[in-house]
């Protein structure tokens, strides 16, 4: 694989998730966050939104970030007009693909869409701006009219084209096929922006990539319309650590970006959320304990410090009493095998009254309570 530059979306389409505003500061942070650990493009919003989404992405642009920053558009000049206006030096240009998108949006008149096309993006580029140029729903779209746009969009001056799963309905295997066929037919960089709606997001953006894509979208958390998109840190990881591609991006502060976001959005991060959630780093298995406190690669893929955690070794129902005694252990609380046993019985039975794993100070009351601590705790 050739250098993969991510493009982040989190305050343009994270942000079009229903019920999800985020202020001028929000923005400014989010942005900053992202800039710090080295993520390469940042989607900054849509600048034809009106005059409070133009102040958040002027201010960002006033930042001196490293990251490049691009602005979302329609095919229309006044909107190109908007994100000049907010100092922004590259611009996206998204445009339908597919029939049922062209047929709802402009009365099935394809050729009033390429025409909007080729002046929007003569205008941008006699504007001396970076144009990006994107198919929606390039997945349901005609596989030689989407070609055809690609290629129009090159000559016109386009300088990357975006392969949208705007409704998230491919495999990894078509995704591949189609994207292969399309970065063949181009000389410009060709972007995967995928949605989760089957939970294959990340899985698709993947794939993109391995057909030859350069670019992709993600957002932090995977935030995004209806099941949401790629999530940066699924990405970026599983680049890292499964095609062993290091993007230049400072993992160690992916934790610090998702919880930010998560406050943003006021969406909480379910606890088994890849790479971010609470849970990714856990062990109350009896098994899994075990393994990891004899070495943590038995069920860990890669150290939590890679992306700003800790590990965490919990007592509940599933517990063993290797983990019991190895907590207990670092108390000064030396038990034999029946007094452990004694405790994890009663350790199991409160965490299944409780509906969850117990705290370092529960499993010390309970250990007091079956008579195995002398001092008060």
């Amino acid at each position: 694989m050739s250098e993969v530059l991510i493009n982040d979306t989190t305050l343009r389409d994270g942000e079009q998730a229903a019920g999800i505003a985020f202020n001028l500061e929000e923005k400014v942070a989010i942005a900053a966050i992202l800039d710090s650990i080295g993520v390469h493009e940042l989607e900054v919003g849509i600048p034809a939104m009106g005059e409070e989404e133009q102040r958040a992405i002027s201010l960002i642009s006033g930042l001196g970030l490293q990251a490049q920053l691009l602005g979302w558009n329609r095919a229309v000049i006044s909107d190109i007009q908007a994100s000049i206006a907010c100092g922004l030096k590259r611009v996206h240009i998204s445009i339908p693909v597919s029939q049922i998108q062209i047929t709802a949006k402009f009365q099935g008149e394809w050729q009033v869409i390429l025409q909007k096309l080729k002046d929007s993006i003569s205008f941008a580029v006699d504007q001396g701006l970076f144009v990006s140029v994107g198919g929606e729903d390039s997945t349901r779209a005609e596989e030689n009219f989407l070609q055809d746009v690609a290629h129009s969009a090159q000559e016109w001056g386009a300088s990357r084209f975006r392969f949208c799963d705007t409704v998230g309905i491919l495999d990894p295997f078509t995704t591949h096929a189609k994207v292969q066929q399309l970065v063949m037919g181009l000389s410009i960089p060709v972007e995967m922006h995928t949605h989760n709606d089957f939970g294959l997001a990340t899985a698709n953006a993947l794939a993109g990539i391995k057909a030859g894509a350069l670019s992709v979208n993600t957002t932090v958390n995977g935030l995004g319309e209806r099941a949401g998109n790629a999530a940066l840190e699924e990405v970026v990881m599983a680049l890292k650590c499964i095609h062993g591609i290091d993007l230049g991006i400072d993992t160690s502060g992916l934790l610090e970006v998702s919880r930010l976001v998560a406050a943003a959005s006021g969406a909480n991060v379910p606890p088994w959320k890849a790479i971010v959630g609470e849970n990714t780093f856990a062990h109350e298995s009896g098994i899994h304990a075990h393994g990891v406190l004899q070495n943590p690669s038995t069920y860990e893929p890669f150290a939590p410090e890679e992306v700003g955690w800790e590990r965490r070794l919990v007592v509940g129902k599933h517990s063993g009493r290797a983990l019991l005694s190895s907590i207990l252990q670092q108390y000064g609380i030396i038990l034999n095998k029946e007094q452990t046993q004694s405790v994890l019985e009663a350790v199991r039975k409160e965490s299944v009254e409780k509906k969850r794993s117990l705290t370092t100070q529960e499993l010390l009351q309970l250990a007091q309570a079956q008579g195995h601590l002398q001092t008060h705790l």
